[in-house]
């Protein structure tokens, strides 16, 4: 039974429910997208902007090889961006280094990079071990302090606030409805397949919904049968002055903007709902940063925030489906520039077919159920 209203109702504008519901527009499909009042917990404003693959994976090597695929997808999503509405996310990739400040870091990077190559298998895992002198020919503002570091090909940037501006301009000028201020507060699967979603603007119906609100994602699954276990954990970022240019590659903590500015970071605390900014993480945020590259020390920081990530029990991604009440999709992760490419051009199709491939099953909900571990 085919409802009145929209083929999809995408609860979430943020960089994972806009990568979707940006795809799910570019293949013509009729889209509403719900995007709660600005004083949510958006994880969305507070990302660092890279589009990073070094290092992720281990124990999960199929994420390894989803967040290898994004990168590559990643240029075919810039262009579909500047194609919808001329806005360019500003995506590079020369390749991300991580330095070490101490043989004993290198010597753990090297290990966790050998495991990652290892099961990889026949899809391959570049890296290069960098020793002091090949350190300062990628990045020559290091200090002395920097034992080494670790290069692989796949890594690069983007500008966040771009990547968001397109993504939202893209769905609009594809045909789907942004609805901001809607925050969403029920949802009602239908007798005979479709979905209403209760919200401040009244009342939406769709044929499927994709769950793509973040913290509010453990809630709203609920309501369809999916158990989402997601929770927050605090990052921290400090912003200099701009400066010319002076990092040609990312580095996993201290990155270089397209406008100048250094970002750096990033923490990880648990703090609850709680996005202050501490002062002493600050200063760890920043004595790192001046250890690797002596330079910082000069610059003036001129902004500073606190950010929640959406994390789940083991960090890795939630997709799935409701068995329940199939059509009701939900996705959650802490990558949201990194697989923004993937969400946009595979995972959306998944939405459109009805159905998560069987390779990306690793991500359901499933395997948090301990009955079904036991």
């Amino acid at each position: 039974m085919r409802c009145d209203g929209y083929d999809v109702v995408v609860i979430g504008a943020g960089l994972v429910g806009g990568a979707i519901a940006c795809g799910l527009a570019r293949a013509g499909q009729r889209v509403a997208v719900l995007d709660e009042e600005d004083a949510a917990y958006r994880a969305s404003r507070g990302n660092f902007g890279l589009v990073w693959v070094q290092g992720k994976g281990v124990g999960r090597p199929e994420y390894a090889r989803w967040s290898r695929a994004s990168s590559e997808r990643w240029f075919d999503l810039s262009e579909a961006l500047v194609e919808d509405c001329g806005l360019a996310p500003c995506y590079a990739r020369p390749g991300g280094v991580v330095p070490a400040l101490s043989d004993d870091e290198l010597s753990d990077l090297d290990s966790m990079l050998a495991g990652l190559g290892q099961a990889a298998g026949n899809a391959g895992y570049e890296y290069e071990i960098l020793d002091r002198s090949r350190i300062r020919e990628l990045l020559p503002a290091c200090g002395p302090e920097v034992a080494g570091g670790t290069w692989t090909p796949y890594d690069g940037q983007a500008n966040p606030l771009k990547l968001m501006r397109g993504l939202h301009a893209s769905l609009v000028a594809r045909g789907a409805d942004y609805l901001s201020g809607a925050r969403a507060d029920g949802i009602q699967p239908l007798p005979g397949g479709g979905f209403t979603v209760r919200t401040a603007r009244g009342a939406i119906s769709g044929n499927k919904v994709v769950i793509a609100a973040g913290h509010g994602s453990k809630a709203l699954g609920a309501m369809v049968g999916l158990d989402v276990p997601v929770h927050p954990e605090h990052g921290q970022i400090l912003v200099t002055e701009r400066v010319a240019p002076l990092l040609d590659h990312p580095t996993l903590n201290i990155r270089q903007t397209d406008e100048g500015s250094l970002l750096l970071g990033a923490s990880q605390e648990d703090r609850g709902f709680d996005t202050s900014v501490l002062a002493r993480t600050s200063r760890d945020i920043a004595h790192r940063a001046v250890r690797v590259f002596p330079c910082v020390a000069a610059l003036r920081v001129v902004r500073t925030w606190g950010a929640l990530r959406v994390m789940t029990p083991d960090g890795f991604p939630i997709y799935d489906q409701s068995k329940a009440h199939p059509g009701a999709f939900v996705f959650t992760c802490h990558s949201g520039v990194t697989l923004a490419a993937n969400h946009a051009l595979e995972a959306s199709r998944w939405v459109i077919e009805g159905r998560i491939p069987e390779e990306m099953a690793c991500f359901s909900t499933d395997r948090f159920d301990v009955s079904q571990a036991a």
